[in-house]
């Protein structure tokens, strides 16, 4: 008894090694604030923050996209996947239950003899349940559920990740139809210029070289419109795919971004990232998962113990089992302890030791490059505006020099050089204005996706 007593106790203290996990990992340790000043000063985005930039259309498209784009439809498959395998792993807590049921006649003859035989039917209902002492099915099960809750943020994350394309999509096609505009009126005062250049020509107040001068502006400004067309006819394609639609008959109806707002995004405090973005919490649900799994390992080097049942009926009549039928009970229990395996159970426990050690720093490293992402982006939106501005005055000023020289030109006080130089740094200011301008769209669109596009985490949601 001493013996077995002994037994029992050194059993139980493994079990509750096995069943004790690593531990949740620390928690990280977040900013008290954003290094951009006045980005802790409100929560977070609204859930349909794509709204805030006041273009119905942009909201069409992105409602299109997410009712009929494919890596929906893909992300939605994987949860209903996970939901799935979480059921597989659940039912091993649960008994299994079989119905058997056969009939036959088997006929012989000895050598020499006469054929002989006889019918046989049978019935059985048979039931079986591993005890889970140890928790390793429950383990399992858990490890599931959490991978199941990973697959869900993943869907969130696409959800996420498909909004900003097509954000972004839409703005650069926007864009490219703006510096389209600005290039055909740029050509347009290359080609006004071009008339004087020729005008004087042909009364010899200027040579044959400001004229081949002049042409070659207005030919390289028409050279840089063909690219542009291709650059917004390849975005729409892109775009026509992220919603799901055949891009030959995509095309989008707004032809600049001058309508387009720019949105003040508050960034909340740092910490709220931990509850705001999908990637991060699918990694804290993939780390549950791996705790789980390694409970599971430890779980599988002790005694695995099983009760089997079974009940039913013979008779030796075809399909009959009225005629004084045969019954049969058996009930019985089976234990099986590991001796020796090679070492693989225990290499099992060290993979999942292991692989929860590296999804420990995949967690901390997603959390870095969040906040790296939000810094980034806070940044480029702060930094885009001042850069806006002083562009703007550029121009102001490009368009009052190309003026000027053009005057002087006439009047014979500058030569072709000056004007030259003058609509080159005028084409340049234009286009690079309207970059700027897109670079701020996009940098609000890769705040907004930093920040978590809205959502929050329904486990983690504060009442109401």
């Amino acid at each position: 008894m001493r013996r077995l007593a002994f037994l029992f106790a050194v059993l139980a203290a493994l079990a509750l090694g096995a069943c004790a996990t690593a531990g949740n990992p620390p928690a990280p340790a977040m900013p008290a604030a954003w290094a951009e000043p006045g980005a802790s000063d409100a929560a977070s985005p609204a859930r349909d923050w794509w709204r805030s930039f006041g273009s119905a259309e942009l909201s069409g498209l992105i409602d299109a996209a997410l009712s009929a784009s494919p890596d929906m439809a893909i992300a939605a498959e994987h949860v209903r996947q996970a939901e799935a395998q979480a059921r597989i792993a659940g039912a091993s807590l649960f008994p299994a239950l079989n119905f058997s049921a056969g009939t036959g006649r088997g006929e012989s003859r000895p050598p020499g003899g006469s054929w002989s035989g006889g019918n046989s039917s049978n019935a059985a209902l048979s039931a079986s349940y591993e005890l889970d002492l140890w928790g390793q099915n429950a383990s399992a099960a858990r490890s599931a559920e959490f991978l199941l809750r990973a697959s869900r943020f993943d869907q969130q994350t696409i959800r996420l990740t498909l909004v900003a394309g097509v954000a972004n999509g839409y703005f650069q096609v926007l864009s490219l139809r703006g510096r389209l505009v600005i290039a055909r009126e740029n050509l347009a005062i290359a080609e006004r210029v071009f008339k004087v250049v020729d005008a004087r020509a042909r009364y010899g107040a200027v040579s044959a070289l400001d004229v081949a001068s002049q042409q070659a502006a207005v030919l390289a400004q028409r050279a840089a419109i063909p690219p542009l067309e291709l650059q917004e006819r390849q975005t729409l394609i892109a775009l026509a795919i992220l919603l799901g639609k055949q891009p030959e008959a995509f095309d989008a109806a707004a032809s600049g971004v001058s309508d387009v707002l720019v949105p003040r995004i508050a960034a909340g405090i740092p910490a709220a990232l931990l509850v705001r973005r999908p990637d991060l919490a699918s990694a804290e649900a993939q780390l549950a998962a791996a705790n789980a799994n390694v409970a599971a390992a430890r779980a599988a080097l002790l005694p695995n113990i099983s009760l089997t049942g079974s009940a039913g009926l013979a008779s030796d009549v075809l399909f009959n089992f009225l005629n004084t039928p045969t019954a049969a009970l058996d009930i019985g229990g089976s234990l099986l302890q590991p001796i020796f395996d090679g070492g693989r159970l225990r290499a099992q426990v060290d993979v999942a030791a292991s692989r929860e050690r590296e999804l420990v720093e995949n967690y901390r490293k997603s959390i870095l490059a969040a906040l790296a992402d939000v810094e980034s982006a806070l940044a480029a939106a702060s930094r885009s505006v001042d850069q806006e501005v002083l562009q703007q005055q550029v121009l102001v000023q490009a368009r009052i020099a190309l003026r000027l020289a053009e005057v002087r030109y006439r009047e014979g006080a500058d030569d072709l050089l000056t004007v030259l130089d003058a609509q080159r740094t005028l084409f340049q200011a234009e286009d690079q204005l309207a970059q700027i301008r897109l670079s701020r769209l996009q940098a609000s669109v890769s705040l907004f996706k930093a920040l978590g596009g809205g959502w929050i985490d329904p486990d983690r949601a504060p009442p109401g």
